[in-house]
């Protein structure tokens, strides 16, 4: 157990998970080991100093499977095997027991929506005939018009474009359609099929067997599908959705539950679940389901005392409601950074506003982003991290000409900037080949020039840095017992202020005004994400208190 983690020890802590702190790694951008320009698994393990010092609890990987990488790793061709860019199955086995030497759990990603078009259930589908019940898996179907030229259906692809794509017979005469909620090479799985449910029974054990603490679910509103393939409707009702939420995916995640269950030290269910229906929402976290969720909404809301102060209220009731702890999380692989997000106009993010040419002011969304982590670490629940967030990297929206790889900004017809711009790989080091991501200099997505100024070894002695603001207060996040507790409690403030009281002895105090705030009396200040000036507290900062 490293003492970093006192509470990451497998031994003890059962409910750990309740209020962990959770980094997020995207293996592809993080370290690279060999040199060819792809983080691997070998690298995270050589940085596995850095994240116990940070103070993390678990990682969170996304997927590092063996695919064509046609969606950045989430559509598997094997869930059994390794991507030969990131390592072996051996690399991952043996980097699971270094990071729980650390006293850091791991948390592996699983698709259950889709998989790749080279898997090889989806490879047999395409060589069968219509009715083949290889093609049972899928949602192969025939399509409409005098000659099956139009798409069963007019759902939209969450990539943008369509859902459906026509196969070709051996003589290359048109064929059935086959479903994709997200892009072409990412063919849907038919969960009314038994080989559906079982394989991903057993991808669960093969991994949770390998000493995985648990899996995040990826789309994980987006299984279950009405075999009749209507149309959706303008106002669907709730659970009866033709390709989202319904009421029977929760079979699925009750199933999972069990097996996670079986174990000595049960394993993790986590759902990245989009519905902004709070009820919809956290029927995803009955005690026989998953053990948490994303919070999305939070981490939606622009920078403003109101909407934030709403979110935070709903986001509790709710969980409270269900005996779940709430998340509270800034940003992901897909979301656009919050050094960025929060230094434009609109400071909210939505994947359809998502455009070229947004103005940002890095100084103030840097001001931002600093006291959002303060404000998000302070909350009762569990912290996630994304890679990157802890140094105050903003999002590259720069990128050449040539060099985006996300299948949204081409399914855009190029006007949605894609994901890319959040997966540039790490600076570790101010200067050198690839900023110490490597020793070559090669990088999957080119890093901007200044790159290095964000760098790890860069901000590691400032005590003023992202990097020594996210490790003291995920520091004092675990040595006070007011923070480890669930106790919350608002405190009368300025309309643009956010207050709080957790537990007997601490306060977090967050101005979004436009002028500095007062304090409420204090007998210390634990930390904050900007100088006081005169006792007051800087407009866009955070402070937390000794009551």
């Amino acid at each position: 157990m490293h003492p970093a983690n006192p509470t990451a020890d497998p031994a003890s802590a059962p409910d750990w998970w309740r209020r962990a702190v959770i980094y997020q790694v995207y293996p592809r951008s993080f370290a690279d080991a060999d040199g060819d320009g792809t983080g691997d698994l070998a690298g995270v393990r050589d940085r596995l100093p850095y994240l116990a010092a940070l103070g993390v609890d678990a990682l969170w990987f996304t997927p590092w499977y063996r695919s064509p990488q046609a969606d950045g790793g989430y559509d598997v061709a094997d869930y059994r095997a390794v991507d030969p860019a990131f390592g072996t199955l051996a690399d991952a086995e043996d980097l699971i027991a270094a990071a729980l030497d650390h006293g850091i759990r791991t948390i592996v990603d699983i698709v259950p929506n889709h998989v790749s078009d080279q898997h090889p259930w989806f490879q047999e589908a395409l060589a069968a005939p219509p009715g083949h019940p290889a093609r049972d898996r899928f949602w192969f179907h025939d399509g409409k018009g005098e000659h099956g030229d139009e798409p069963p259906t007019r759902w939209t692809s969450s990539f943008s474009g369509g859902t459906w794509t026509r196969t070709a017979g051996p003589d290359g005469a048109p064929g059935q359609w086959y479903l994709h909620l997200f892009a072409p090479e990412q063919p849907d799985l038919n969960w009314n099929h038994p080989d559906v449910a079982a394989e991903h029974e057993a991808v669960l054990r093969f991994w949770y067997d390998r000493g995985a603490a648990g899996i995040r679910i990826d789309s994980a509103t987006m299984p279950a599908k009405d075999p009749a393939l209507p149309e959706v409707p303008a106002h669907p009702e709730p659970g009866r959705h033709p390709h989202m939420d319904r009421d029977e995916v929760h079979d699925v995640y009750r199933s999972w539950r069990k097996t996670a269950d079986s174990y000595a030290e049960p394993r993790l269910l986590i759902g990245e679940v989009w519905l902004e229906d709070a009820d919809r929402f956290v029927r995803y976290l009955r005690d026989d389901e998953m053990h948490m969720a994303f919070n999305f909404d939070f981490m939606a809301r622009p920078w403003d005392a109101a909407e934030l102060a709403e979110s935070i209220r709903t986001t509790l009731a709710a969980h409270a409601a269900v005996d779940a702890p709430p998340t509270w999380v800034l940003s992901n692989h897909d979301v656009t950074r919050p050094v960025t997000r929060y230094g434009r106009a609109d400071s909210s993010f939505a994947f359809t506003a998502k455009r070229f040419g947004t103005p940002t002011d890095l100084a103030l969304g840097s001001r931002r982003a600093r006291a959002a982590a303060l404000l998000t670490a302070a909350l009762p629940g569990v912290l996630y991290v994304y890679q990157g967030d802890e140094l105050g990297l903003p999002e590259v929206e720069d990128l050449p000409e040539g060099s985006r790889q996300d299948p949204m900004h081409f399914r855009s017809g190029g006007t949605d900037p894609g994901r890319d711009g959040c997966r540039v790989p790490l600076p570790w080091t101010a200067t050198g080949p690839a900023f110490g991501f490597n020793d070559t200099g090669a990088a999957w997505l080119p890093q901007p020039a200044g790159w290095g100024e964000y760098a790890a070894a860069s901000q590691a002695d400032d005590p003023d840095s992202f990097l020594n603001l996210y490790r003291e207060a995920i520091r004092l996040r675990r040595s006070e017992p007011a923070l480890r507790g669930e106790d919350f409690a608002w405190i009368a403030t300025a309309p643009d202020a956010l207050a709080f009281r957790r537990g007997e002895d601490v306060a977090c105090v967050v101005n979004l005004g436009d002028a500095p705030a007062d304090l409420p009396a204090h007998t210390e200040v634990l930390i904050a994400s900007a100088p006081l000036a005169n006792g007051r507290l800087a407009r866009d900062a955070a402070v937390w208190l000794r009551t």
